[in-house]
């Protein structure tokens, strides 16, 4: 439409039209609904669209949902990092235990810097009411969460604790190794696989 006060033709931005303009906020949503349970890929074939489309539809849709919930206020928190490289550069994950989903993914790294950015996210008031914090051995959660979240009770996953148990255990192993000598050392020797802690992850058995 032509500007009146210079004439010139420009188009007005309207309120229904996602960020695409090609798209209504109305089709974002509802191409960001059928992501929750289709890859972008199968949405991207089932509406004729191209993968970067609908990937944009769907973070349109995400943030959303994000800006609609708010910041969350969650009781029981647990707290991992993953990695997002090869190597060690690692970003921090915390979930509400209580809700069962993931609320804050964030950090440069995983350090207790990073680690304070989460709560500074969430708020002095919000990071009081949090009662338990469940996170692995790593040192720099457990300053940050005692600082941040003083009411907070601190519980390290079972994984991990076996896992420092299992090492303890086959230090005093090599130990009493060294001392022995004939039948006594070739007894201790057998007894690594029968005395160390079962750590790992339970497998699902792919059928033959």
């Amino acid at each position: 439409m032509a500007c009146r006060r210079c004439g010139k033709v420009k188009s007005e931005r309207l309120e229904f039209l996602a960020d695409n303009p090609l798209y209504t906020k109305r089709f974002a949503y509802y191409v960001g609904r059928r992501c929750r349970n289709s890859t972008i890929k199968e949405v991207a074939e089932e509406l004729h669209l191209d993968w970067g489309s609908v990937k944009e539809l769907d973070k349109q849709y995400m943030l959303a949902q994000l800006a609609k919930a708010g910041t969350p206020a969650p009781k029981a928190i647990g707290i991992d990092e993953i990695s997002i490289r090869k190597g060690h550069t690692y970003r921090i994950v915390v979930s509400d235990l209580l809700r069962g989903r993931p609320i804050w993914f964030g950090g440069e790294n995983r350090s207790e810097a990073s680690m304070s950015q989460f709560y500074a996210w969430l708020g002095e008031k919000k990071s009081r009411g949090i009662g338990l914090a469940v996170m692995d051995m790593w040192k720099p959660f457990r300053p940050a969460t005692e600082e941040h979240a003083p009411n907070a009770a601190i519980l390290f996953d079972k994984f991990h604790v076996m896992r420092h148990l299992g090492d303890a255990l086959d230090q005093v192993r090599k130990s009493e190794y060294a001392q022995l000598t004939g039948n006594d050392r070739r007894f201790i020797k057998g007894l690594r696989s029968t005395c160390q802690p079962k750590i790992g992850r339970p497998r699902t058995k792919t059928p033959r």
